[in-house]
């Protein structure tokens, strides 16, 4: 069955906010800084170096911007055996309920997006259209942190990289802002941070000039922890998202997809997606 998927492009403000129709390219676009400049050129040279240090289990230093951001204790590396994923009801996400998005921009130090064709979303609820009858539902969308990333096969410096666990990340440290990834990826899924960055989280890093997208909330996870967003809608009563190990048949998500026809969005592109949805 053909689905339309709506993307927004605008926040409907009649511009007030700066996303209107018009060609905004010369005003989105950043200052270069001499320095700042300077630096990527200098990470980027590295790249064959860095990349082979920047493996699950190592530390990532913030360069005096944040504290260390660790992928997961130096102790306990990822593996393999593990894939993490999401199950994602349509049927009980609420038209109208964001509790997910708000959990997770408060969770990652986002703020609310005004232009909502270049601010950062980490996740979005979509309206799904049936072109024929017109049916239509909502669902949350986000990274589908894929087994077979394009980001990763286009990034030139190693910065988008995939962990043995599933998880797919942005090294910003690493990352020179050529948004190869977010023209690669088909779900778009990917922003990048235009404008300087206030009140940063110690572990959910983030810096003006780099791509970033959906981190899974690898901090509570590497901890032993759940996503925001799948804590947030528990907590509203809908339920609608579960997460899990996919490679543990003994766990709810495995369970599920086994039982259940499910969805992942755009499976016959081959990436093998993370994110399985129900009832779409």
């Amino acid at each position: 069955m053909s689905m339309k998927f709506e993307f927004p492009e605008s926040c409907g403000n009649g511009g007030s906010c700066g996303c209107s129709s018009e060609d905004k390219t010369a005003k989105l676009a950043p200052a270069l800084d001499p320095v700042d400049v300077s630096r990527r050129w200098f990470m980027k040279a590295g790249t064959a170096f860095t990349t082979t240090v920047l493996v699950p289990g190592v530390t990532l230093m913030a360069f005096a911007e944040a504290e260390a951001a660790h992928a997961r204790p130096a102790d306990q590396p990822v593996s393999s055996k593990q894939r993490w994923g999401l199950l994602i009801d349509a049927s009980k996400c609420a038209d109208g309920c964001t509790a997910c998005v708000s959990a997770c921009n408060e969770e990652n130090g986002i703020a609310t997006p005004k232009n909502l064709a270049t601010d950062a979303q980490w996740i979005r609820k979509l309206t799904v259209t049936n072109p024929k009858e017109g049916s239509s539902f909502s669902m949350p969308f986000m990274c589908q942190h894929c087994a077979e990333p394009p980001c990763v096969d286009v990034c030139p410096t190693g910065a988008s990289f995939r962990r043995a666990d599933g998880i797919v990340l942005v090294d910003r440290h690493i990352c020179i802002g050529c948004r190869y990834c977010m023209m690669a990826c088909p779900y778009k899924a990917r922003s990048f941070v235009h404008e300087p960055l206030q009140d940063q989280k110690p572990y959910a890093p983030r810096g003006k000039g780099c791509v970033e997208s959906c981190t899974m909330c690898v901090h509570r996870v590497d901890a032993g922890g759940t996503p925001a967003c799948v804590e947030a809608c528990t907590k509203a009563g809908h339920a609608a998202m579960i997460f899990g190990d996919l490679n543990d048949k003994t766990s709810e998500i495995a369970k599920r997809v086994a039982t259940y026809r499910t969805t992942r969005v755009r499976d016959d592109l081959g990436t093998d997606p993370g994110v399985y949805y129900q009832n779409i």
